[in-house]
């Protein structure tokens, strides 16, 4: 009973349905696009697309829709929805439909005949006889970002799932399609091969590269297909690289700080400084000194040498001569005695000329010591 009722309560789950207001229209013109039984405030995205048909889906994935003129909708609490989508022409010739799909949370998708007028009509490509590739188990991502996907290193992941064969031959060797796409944009396709035979009625678990492109982040959608047919899409959310924010945020700080405390040094170079132009100074002093002190002394030629020896000689007998005749004046004897003088030339001290202080050269002299007791007046009446 109780499998029964679960499978009761899967059928009575309403489906997602699309309805469109006409079934065909031109280039510049619109459809209303009415839709029920999706989840409730759920993202859509509404694509035409060519190449395209109910039950057998988008041939050629997103890249056979006008993805520049898609709109997105989002549902109410009932899971419905009502908006108009201008009609634009596929890169792909038609069959067309409105593509109506789910773009996160659990993938759901449905398609709506639309005949654009004015485009050219293919037939759809007859499928292949033989082997036939189908999912079997959900797809997933396998791997983990490492520390250089922080600093803007290309996030790397593996898509891993599971396929079997439902044809009638064997595959071997077959060639998927793995891409990648963010937001509304049509993914980047790149073809993985995986080595190995599929045998009729058996299944195989693949694992293929995933590769972003430097610095980024966000939600992306990773895309698998096979022989012109999307088999599965697997939502990746990728984490912001915060190692690049804090760089640039130390950049933005170091460089100026950088800046700063070199010009303050160019600054300080070029302004005057007294204390420093006095210490100079004084630094200079110093070294003209020492300099003069480590400088050989000159030596004059011998005869020079006794020449200058010489006159300094015949100026110091004068000046000693000038100095005695000083001294002797003002004691002069009035009776003209002759010992008189000679004791006093023989008192008075020899001096040089240019050391008499109160003297000229070529002057009188006058008395150089207070007047003495043994004045010829002294005592007389």
């Amino acid at each position: 009973m109780l499998p029964q009722a679960s499978a009761a309560a899967a059928d009575d789950k309403p489906r997602p349905t699309v309805k469109l207001s006409a079934s065909q229209a031109g280039k510049g013109g619109s459809v209303t696009v009415k839709g029920a039984g999706w989840r409730s405030d759920a993202l859509l995205m509404m694509l035409v697309c060519g190449q395209s048909a109910p039950g057998k889906g988008v041939v050629g994935g997103t890249n056979s829709c006008a993805n520049s003129d898609g709109r997105a909708v989002t549902t109410d609490g009932d899971g419905a929805f009502s908006k108009k989508l201008p009609v634009a022409e596929p890169p792909e010739p038609c069959p067309c439909v409105v593509h109506v799909a789910t773009v996160t949370g659990e993938k759901q998708q449905v398609d709506a005949v639309l005949k654009v007028a004015g485009h050219p009509v293919k037939a759809l490509p007859e499928q292949a006889g033989g082997g036939k590739l189908s999912v079997l188990t959900d797809t997933g991502l396998e791997g983990s970002s490492g520390v250089l996907t922080w600093f803007g290193a290309p996030p790397q992941r593996k898509l891993e799932f599971t396929v079997g064969n439902v044809g009638s031959a064997p595959v071997k060797n077959p060639v998927f399609q793995v891409g990648t796409s963010h937001g509304v944009f049509a993914p980047e396709w790149e073809e993985q091969q995986w080595r190995g035979t599929i045998a009729p009625g058996k299944k195989a678990q693949i694992k293929l590269p995933v590769e972003l492109s430097a610095g980024a982040h966000g939600d992306y959608l990773v895309s698998l297909k096979f022989g012109g047919k999307v088999l599965a899409e697997q939502p990746w959310g990728v984490g912001r690289p915060w190692g690049v924010t804090v760089f640039w945020i130390l950049l933005c700080i170091v460089v100026p700080a950088a800046v700063f405390r070199i010009g303050m040094a160019v600054v300080d170079r070029l302004r005057p400084n007294r204390r420093r132009a006095a210490r100079s100074g004084r630094h200079r002093t110093g070294r003209l000194a020492e300099l003069a002190r480590r400088m050989p002394q000159l030596r004059l030629p011998q005869g020079a040498v006794d020449a200058d020896r010489k006159a300094g000689t015949a100026r110091a007998a004068g000046g000693s001569r000038t100095s005695s005749h000083a001294a002797s004046a003002p004691r002069t004897n009035p009776t003209g005695a002759p010992g008189a003088s000679g004791s006093a030339g023989t008192e008075s001290t020899a001096a040089l000329p240019w050391f008499t202080p109160d003297t000229d050269p070529g002057a009188p002299a006058g008395r150089l010591s207070a007047p003495s007791d043994d004045s010829p007046t002294k005592g007389t009446t």
